[in-house]
């Protein structure tokens, strides 16, 4: 696919762009531009095409108030880091993964599928337009946002016929801010993230948005991040907000919730998978309950909890609170073997470890 470029005019300065970077946050702040490419649905209502790949400048979205987004949530969007190495080159992880989900979402959400080329080439267009926001300090990357929305005006309940996909990037730092330190996980006893035969593995707003008074609950009790769990299903363990779940077991194994439907595929999740497995470690995806989690921190047979995600990769949990019951310790360290392999998925991440699997790809 063809992109066509209209740089802008109105860019940052050096001085305002090193004042970003200096304390870039978590998306706070935005580059210059923006890759876009429109679909339209073909008059007959069988198919459509892809058009119109542009980097245009970063700005506000011109949407008319009925645009189905706004009414009927027809959304869904992506996440992904690109990391400067130690020669200046930029190189991103796994986007095709990240294509293959996106094209899983956009089917759950009866959007278009894109393909993967033309998603991977919009990232690439972005970040050479964009090379100079690439932060350098340690842990920062360029966090990478593309999503696809449906613009079409009307209000029937239908799929929309006008679809754009846009990928807009935001310098950032450490997700939870700081040193690096277990955290403090709150259990949702009222809400659900998503439900059987829902969108639980699509990766879509309205999966978020559910989440956020659960979220809001998780802070005014001191936590970063709450857990759902699966009620009907003897309160399985099922994901965070925004983050999935590992257990390491005093045996050495590795355990995480399997995929049921309703768990988003983490890139970061399967990513973990294949280092365990390359360092020997069984990996086991099954059902792991509430019960089995303050059982195994009471006799020591779960040696240490993580969470993993793009943003934050891997971040340890120390202290689960489920009401007045506190499961772990919320003065604990993180744990040696999350540790281990956090650093090795960063070291690939930075070009510093070697790239077993082909993972990476070069940007800029």
């Amino acid at each position: 696919m063809e992109f066509t470029e209209n740089l802008s005019t109105n860019r940052a300065s050096d001085q305002e762009r090193a004042r970003v970077l200096a304390n870039p946050g978590f998306g706070d702040f935005f580059t210059d531009h923006t890759a876009v490419i429109d679909w339209t649905a073909n008059a007959d209502g069988n198919g459509g095409s892809w058009h119109d790949a542009r980097i245009e400048p970063y700005g506000p979205i011109a949407l008319d108030p009925a645009a189905s987004v706004l009414h009927y949530g027809q959304e869904i969007f992506e996440g992904l880091k690109a990391y400067q190495h130690a020669d200046g080159s930029v190189w991103t992880f796994r986007p095709h993964a990240n294509a293959a989900r996106l094209n899983r979402s956009a089917k759950r959400l009866a959007l278009p599928q894109l393909d993967e080329e033309a998603f991977v080439e919009s990232l690439r267009r972005l970040v050479q337009a964009d090379r100079a926001w690439v932060p350098t300090g340690e842990g920062e990357a360029l966090y990478l946002r593309p999503f696809m929305i449906a613009t079409e005006a009307f209000l029937g309940v239908r799929s929309a016929r006008e679809v754009s996909y846009r990928v807009i990037a935001s310098p950032a730092g450490n997700y939870f801010g700081g040193e690096l330190k277990p955290v403090s996980i709150w259990v949702s006893k009222n809400y659900a993230r998503a439900g059987r035969g829902g969108t639980g593995s699509a990766k879509c707003g309205g999966n978020y948005a559910a989440s956020l008074v659960a979220q809001m609950e998780a802070e005014a009790n001191g936590c970063k991040q709450v857990l759902f769990l699966d009620e009907f299903n003897d309160n399985a363990v099922e994901e965070l907000g925004g983050m999935n779940v590992f257990f390491v077991m005093k045996d050495g194994s590795l355990v995480t919730p399997a995929l049921t439907g309703t768990i988003l595929e983490g890139v970061t999740r399967s990513s973990i998978i294949q280092l365990a497995k390359d360092r020997g470690m069984p990996v086991t995806e099954r059902k792991i309950t509430l019960d089995e989690w303050r059982e195994g921190i009471a006799s020591g047979d779960i040696a240490e909890v993580f969470a993993c995600g793009t943003a934050a990769v891997i971040t340890p949990i120390g202290l689960l609170k489920n009401g007045d019951e506190l499961i772990g310790d919320e003065q604990a360290t993180a744990g040696e073997v999350t540790m281990s392999i956090r650093e090795e998925l960063l070291g690939i991440q930075l070009g510093t470890v070697e790239d077993r699997h082909g993972w990476l790809e070069k940007l800029a």
